[in-house]
């Protein structure tokens, strides 16, 4: 049980910074079972025979929807204290990611959640597991520390040598990245508005596999497209106004 002085610790931490990282949040036992969970998917027919390394480990969207353990992490009681602290109120889960990120595979661009989860009228919380040790080396993720206090921004096209997606945001003036190394079990819970991303695998071996969630708290109005379909955190459906409200840029670039 996570002590009262702790719990606040995380939500200053989370006010100033704008992320929080928690040690150990899952046993082995339990990254375990996550991991399992997805061994069983076949992706062998997605590219065919002569596939490359990134169609046979794609990203994983949405394994809540038909994995019984994406769906039970997602709303897991651990994660559930930790968001309810930060929140100041009850939350609401919405989405779920597994991420590969096989040796060589590129990072993602740095950006900010809610630009795409649109929450009105806080934004989300971002909460990322880290399966494996995740370091600079393997593409561990990077935020920019503060960056939750500064306006949603209109992304520029991204680099494609060292992105898999197309938009990418700048660092603010007098501002910096932060690389956020974890250990197999830790996880990191950030603002839908920091600036956050990683670079390339440049491992010759090493995975950095991830589970991802966002969150939204029960106060939330409106949220964007898919994400406006949600769980209590006890496991019940709910929905919410979907936000139609124009991107402040438009979509991703095709």
């Amino acid at each position: 049980m996570i002590s009262k002085a702790k719990m606040q610790s995380y939500k200053e931490q989370f006010d100033d910074q704008g992320f929080v990282i928690i040690k150990g949040l899952y046993e082995f036992n339990e990254i375990d079972e996550i991991r399992d969970s997805f061994k069983s998917i076949d992706f062998s027919k997605k590219g065919g025979p002569n596939a490359d390394i990134f169609s046979s480990y794609p990203r994983v969207m949405e394994p809540h929807k038909n994995n019984t353990v994406a769906f039970k992490y997602m709303v897991h009681s651990r994660v559930n204290t930790i968001l309810k602290s930060l929140f100041l109120e009850e939350a609401l889960a919405c989405h779920s990611m597994f991420y590969y990120k096989p040796p060589g595979a590129l990072g993602q661009a740095l950006h900010q959640d809610n630009f795409y989860l649109k929450m009105e009228p806080d934004p989300c919380i971002g909460v990322w597991v880290a399966l494996d040790d995740s370091d600079a080396e393997n593409g561990a993720l990077v935020v920019v520390p503060t960056s939750h206090r500064t306006q949603i921004q209109c992304p520029h096209l991204s680099d494609p040598n060292l992105s898999f997606t197309k938009e990418e945001v700048d660092v603010p003036e007098g501002m910096e990245i932060v690389t956020v190394e974890l250990r197999t079990g830790d996880a990191i819970f950030f603002s839908g508005n920091i600036i956050h991303g990683s670079y390339p695998n440049r491992s010759n071996e090493r995975f950095r596999r991830a589970f991802i969630t966002h969150y939204a708290s029960i106060s939330t109005e409106k949220a964007g497209d898919v994400y406006a379909s949600m769980y209590t955190m006890s496991g019940e459906e709910v929905k919410i106004e979907n936000n139609s409200k124009a991107d402040p840029c438009g979509n991703e670039y095709d």
